[in-house]
């Protein structure tokens, strides 16, 4: 919630609003003529570069999207109201996208305006526009280290692009294309230099700030993803960087995963790096909007009526353990009901409708083109406040600390220590299976083994027969099996995907494979257009 977190919310809060009336004083940028700082408000200066992260990750076709959609667990079909848009969530889900697709330019326009909100107050203090007396290296250190977060985001999704660090640049300048593995060296180059002047602080005074353990978290996850990025492999590199998260002692699984995700989660002691958001003065997240249909409004008295829309495939659902609480507890399933009468709510469209259909939503889903307001399970795993407004207040857990012990097991499977990997991969599951202790246990020989997930065409929930059918071929598909049951409908899919080699290669649903290199993004054509100086990504 905004009133409990650091003053830097207040500032980036103020960023979303635009002004009407010209007599209005406006607050979204640091007059250097009349702006002397002191030390209380140095947190505040680093606000601006924060700011577009809420945009980047929640906002309309922005990351959270980019990331989902075209994986194999959630997805976008047609909707009896609505959800076509031109084929551009279609698009997605088949990898039939190109250089004009919104989620694309979304992404791309948010990461930049990041950066150059990171590089215009790195240069205003580093020039003594801002004059900071104290504290000086600490916030250039953070600065570049949210940097450091934007050039992972592109680097993982567009991979070459440029690379700017400078704001005091003459006009018509274009900024030059760099390599993949230039990128990924950057952002590891950044982080190491800045690491030793981030704040070792893990509460109020750095909650939705960039500290030394989100840096060393940030660093883990480029080199979980170095083979994919730069095509040499840096598993041991990862793991002992999860080692100083692990080892600090700042953080903890919570015993409720459900406390992670809740409306007001600013206290979990789970969380490593969040983007603190708010249904008033910092919004953007409306997941609840996106996901349930508009009936729904009755059932959480909501102030808005939701849109329909985003749900799971059913094939993922299936290779859950119907013991998983998770299962249970991160999927809004089954009938729903009036909040105030108590009564199952009516399906609103036809077919259903017109026979009185009671609103329940099941596991199926006929495939991209068509759905009734029935299928398919929606998206729970945030909490929907009873009552609450357009946006939510749940703030976004951008890292967590069982990624850490996730991506350190990751690590030591691929090493050879799968027994190693398994003890860390069954104190994730504890805590989701406390009816049923025994199976929280998976074993090393386990999480060797493919993946449990039935992959291939389903039309009308029947697998379709084709060639890449299965999950068993997978290799360590159990581990990316335990991924997707852990981390479903956080915004990071795609990526195991394409670590695990299957985002290319298998079918789900509608989707049949389309070329290899779709495991990077096009770059936008806009961006193309002004620059020329910019190439295509191979394939496109």
């Amino acid at each position: 919630m905004l009133q409990k977190i650091s003053i830097y919310t207040l500032l980036s809060g103020l960023l979303c609003f635009s002004c009407t009336r010209l007599n209005n004083k406006v607050y979204s940028n640091i007059d250097s003529d009349t702006f002397v700082p002191t030390e209380g408000d140095l947190a505040s200066l680093v606000g601006p570069a924060y700011a577009t992260l809420r945009d980047l990750e929640m906002g309309w076709d922005a990351l959270y999207d980019l990331e989902e959609i075209c994986g194999d667990e959630l997805v976008i079909p047609a909707r009896p109201n609505g959800w076509v848009d031109g084929g551009v969530y279609k698009t997605m889900h088949l990898h039939t996208f190109n250089s004009l697709q919104p989620h694309i330019a979304t992404v791309w326009d948010e990461c930049y305006t990041g950066i150059n909100n990171c590089n215009r107050v790195i240069y205003q203090i580093s020039a003594g526009k801002i004059p900071v007396t104290s504290g000086k290296d600490a916030i250039l250190a953070e600065l570049r280290a949210v940097r450091a977060i934007y050039y992972y985001v592109l680097c993982d999704n567009f991979g070459n692009v440029p690379i700017v660090t400078s704001y005091d640049v003459s006009g018509g300048t274009l900024p030059t294309q760099n390599t993949r593995k230039e990128v990924y060296n950057f952002v590891i180059s950044e982080l190491h230099a800045v690491m030793p002047m981030l704040s070792a602080n893990a509460d109020k005074s750095t909650y939705g700030r960039m500290n030394k353990w989100s840096a060393f978290t940030l660093l883990a996850k480029m080199y979980l993803n170095a083979g994919v990025y730069t095509g040499t492999a840096q598993w041991d590199s990862c793991r002992m960087v999860c080692d100083s998260v692990i080892n600090s002692g700042n953080y903890i699984l919570e015993p409720n995963q459900e406390d992670v995700f809740k409306t007001e989660n600013e206290n979990s002691q789970e969380i490593i790096f969040s983007i603190p958001f708010d249904e008033k003065y910092a919004t953007g997240f409306n997941l609840v909007e996106k996901t349930l249909q508009p009936i729904c409004q009755r059932a959480y008295n909501l102030q808005a009526s939701p849109w329909g829309g985003i749900c799971a495939i059913p094939q993922y659902i299936k290779t859950f353990d119907p013991d998983d609480n998770r299962l249970k507890t991160n999927w809004i399933q089954g009938p729903i009901y009036d909040a105030n009468t108590g009564q199952q709510l009516d399906c609103e469209y036809p077919p259903l409708s017109t026979s009185g259909h009671k609103l329940e939503f099941i596991n199926s889903l006929p495939g991209i083109d068509s759905s009734q307001e029935i299928d398919g399970f929606r998206l729970g795993k945030y909490e929907f406040r009873m009552g609450a407004l357009f946006d939510l207040s749940n703030d976004c857990p951008f890292f967590r600390y069982a990624d850490v012990l996730m991506m350190k097991a990751e690590s030591l499977l691929r090493t050879g220590h799968a027994d190693d990997a398994a003890a860390i991969v069954t104190q994730v599951r504890r805590r989701s299976f406390l009816a049923n202790p025994a199976k929280a246990v998976v074993t090393g020989a386990q999480l060797q083994q493919g993946s449990v997930y039935q992959y291939g065409v389903a039309v009308n929930d029947v697998i379709q027969p084709g060639a890449n059918n299965g999950g068993g071929d997978v290799q360590y598909g159990r581990f990316l099996d335990e991924l997707g049951w852990e981390f479903g409908m956080e915004g990071r899919r795609r990526a195991d995907m394409i670590r695990f080699g299957i985002f290319t290669t298998k079918s789900w649903l509608s989707h049949k494979p389309n070329g290899d290199y779709r495991t990077i993004f096009p770059i936008p054509q806009p961006e193309l257009d002004k620059n020329s100086n910019l190439k295509q990504n191979m394939g496109y």
